[in-house]
């Protein structure tokens, strides 16, 4: 496991000379990965399940249904009715998927010149659109008819969005070099 506690700790020594840390708690740190996807227009009960089954091979864990709040005519949706999974990663899950994601699935994507810093929040979250699940080398073998797309949101305890771009590029998520900053 490339990224671990050990990286986190590592982070204090490189962060402590740019934002002025003093203390080792007040480095940010990764709280909790949150993966969800909504199951599409398609609301038959075997498309649910495999969708369900495929986010549980992708993250390690089984997902929990999440329920429509309200209703809404136009959308044929009623409340209280089945519309996606979430999966929330926590510990050592947590840090395997992120090294999984940062250096096996991000590379994978078509087209990919890393992420653009404007996906970090001003408190320092970082949430990620997925366009095709089958970036992740876990349903490479699957047949490609039923293809979804996922979120992936980095919660950190990062206070501002500098904060966390460092903190994230010392963990090596790979975002793009703006070419304002080149010049």
């Amino acid at each position: 496991m490339i990224l671990s506690k050990e990286k986190n700790n590592k982070a204090f020594e490189a962060l402590s000379k740019t934002h002025g840390y003093t203390n080792r708690m007040s480095v940010p740190h990764i709280e909790k990965i949150v993966v969800s996807t909504g199951t599409g227009k398609k609301r038959d009960k075997k498309q649910s399940e495999i969708i369900a089954d495929r986010l549980a091979l992708i993250t390690g864990q089984k997902p929990a249904p999440r329920a429509a709040k309200q209703s809404v005519a136009s959308f044929k949706v009623r409340e209280g009715e089945p519309i996606g999974f979430q999966v929330t990663l926590r510990g050592t899950r947590m840090y395997d998927f992120l090294d999984r994601f940062i250096h096996i699935a991000l590379p994978r994507t078509r087209d990919f010149r890393g992420l653009p810093t404007s996906s970090i929040d001003n408190v320092g979250n970082v949430t990620i659109g997925i366009r095709e699940h089958t970036i992740f080398p876990e349903t490479v073998d699957e047949d490609l008819r039923n293809v979804f797309g996922l979120a992936v949101t980095i919660v950190t305890t990062a206070k501002t969005h500098d904060e966390a771009q460092a903190f994230l590029r010392h963990l090596g998520m790979p975002f793009r070099v703006d070419v304002e900053a080149k010049r």
